[in-house]
């Protein structure tokens, strides 16, 4: 992490398309309180407003404020990515990893925003394309992950991964996650997968299920490029960062190495804060709940 250099002076915030009305009030209150403390110009709009997207990729914004849960840091991350626009969480959804503020604290951190009291985080993502007969299909980028699978039939898929040019395994599982170190305490940390600290440049690999296949994790260097090949006779998907999955054919290839540019966080915590938010949610699950 490294110090911010610059005061925001013009802030989005962006919501979940489907916020309740509880978090569109906050939403209201924190554009009051922005600009009562200095903001010369705030615009709330959703994550899918054309007009809020076309605004942060001319660059008209010093930061993006993303109200909602991770799922709502993932598609803030993806989109502000691109034009190197830091992006803050705070949690109005169940569970809040990705997320920075709660949201009974966001009243406390405005003015540190505003003075640029903070750090910002580079977090890696990758670029994924799908390969169909050696025609490119699709490009998307993701933070978290790029995870294939079996589709609806409770049947198994061999999956071919290699690095570079050297393969590293056949597998024959429910599927296979390529994850980069932020999407480690996420689907592949649920699959056994390493934690990995956050700023790590790594390509993590993690099979689902395997059967007599190799069951361990695989970290990789960050500059390494990812083949994943599918064999089947039935349905497979892939599916990036929790959006909708899309379908892979026998023989399909998914290429997935470094992505060009990274999301970056705003932290108030001093570095290192990831180990101790590790220890708080792997002692309690909020989606569970406590159940002492």
């Amino acid at each position: 992490m490294r110090r911010a250099n610059f005061i925001p002076r013009s802030i989005a915030i962006g919501t979940h398309p489907a916020m309740p009305e509880s978090a569109a009030t906050a939403a209201a209150q924190i554009e009051a309180a922005l600009l009562a403390q200095g903001a010369d110009r705030v615009l709330t709009g959703s994550l899918y407003d054309e007009s809020l997207r076309s605004q942060v990729h001319e660059g008209r914004f010093d930061l993006l404020i993303a109200l909602g849960g991770d799922g709502t840091m993932l598609r803030a991350g993806r989109l502000c990515a691109p034009v190197s626009l830091p992006v803050l969480g705070i949690n109005i959804g169940s569970f809040g990893f990705l997320i920075e503020v709660q949201q009974n604290q966001w009243h406390n951190r405005i003015p540190q925003l505003l003075q640029g009291d903070f750090y910002l985080e580079e977090r890696m993502m990758l670029r994924v394309q799908h390969w169909q007969g050696g025609r490119m299909l699709t490009e998307q980028e993701a933070l978290n992950e790029v995870v294939v699978t079996r589709g609806q039939q409770v049947r198994p898929v061999h999956l071919r991964a290699t690095c570079n040019t050297y393969q590293l395994a056949d597998f024959i599982a429910d599927g296979l996650i390529v994850s980069t170190a932020t999407g480690s305490t996420a689907y592949a940390l649920a699959a056994g997968g390493p934690i990995l600290p956050p700023e790590q440049r790594n390509i993590l690999i993690v099979p689902l299920a395997p059967h007599l296949s190799m069951d361990r994790a695989v970290v990789l260097e960050g500059d390494s490029l990812v083949h994943v090949q599918v064999f089947t006779r039935h349905e497979a998907v892939y599916c990036v960062d929790g959006l909708p999955s899309m379908p892979m054919l026998d023989g399909d290839t998914l290429r997935v190495n470094a992505a060009e540019h990274c999301t970056t966080f705003i932290r108030f915590q001093e570095p290192g804060y990831f180990y101790k938010n590790v220890t708080k949610y792997m002692n309690q699950n909020p989606i569970i709940g406590n159940q002492e």
